[in-house]
């Protein structure tokens, strides 16, 4: 993992940065989109905790259904256009046996990133989604890679 050039992100967080910068994040059922684009070498990622915003309360970005066209209306802001833009989806995972999975958050995050980058037209080239274990995931943006590490079983519990 790259030190010191990075920006970590939380639940409900959204960055948008460029080389020689990377963003990082830890991730178990919850998702992060990361979107690069390719000829202005800057990247974004969010980090959501739920797909999709009941009506209550704030819209805020721990929905995925308002972290996504957020974090792809940021991009655009910067310069971007779909066609330039290519994603990577990251977590989801089944953490704990009952009620978590029982409601499947996971794999609902998961869709609803697959969803919504398919209504704006931009291809996922790379995704590590699903399982039971955690990641934690570094965008150099540099590279435009994800470096990823699982979780080992006794972060999982933590």
């Amino acid at each position: 993992m790259i030190q010191g050039t990075s920006t970590f992100i939380h639940v409900g967080q959204i960055h948008i940065d460029h080389a020689p910068m990377a963003i990082s994040t830890v991730l178990g059922s919850c998702v992060s989109v990361c979107l690069y684009d390719t000829e202005l070498g800057i990247g974004g990622m969010n980090h959501y905790l739920l797909p999709f915003w009941n009506g209550n309360g704030l819209q805020t970005p721990k929905f995925g259904n308002i972290a996504i066209p957020k974090l792809i209306e940021s991009m655009m802001a910067k310069g971007s256009s779909a066609r330039t833009l290519e994603a990577k989806i990251f977590g989801g995972a089944a953490m704990n046996s009952g009620v978590c999975d029982a409601m499947m958050i996971g794999q609902k995050n998961i869709l609803v990133a697959k969803e919504i980058l398919k209504e704006y037209r931009i291809a996922v080239v790379a995704e590590d989604v699903g399982g039971n274990r955690g990641r934690k995931i570094q965008f150099d943006l540099e590279r435009g890679k994800i470096l990823l590490k699982y979780a080992t079983s006794s972060e999982n519990n933590a």
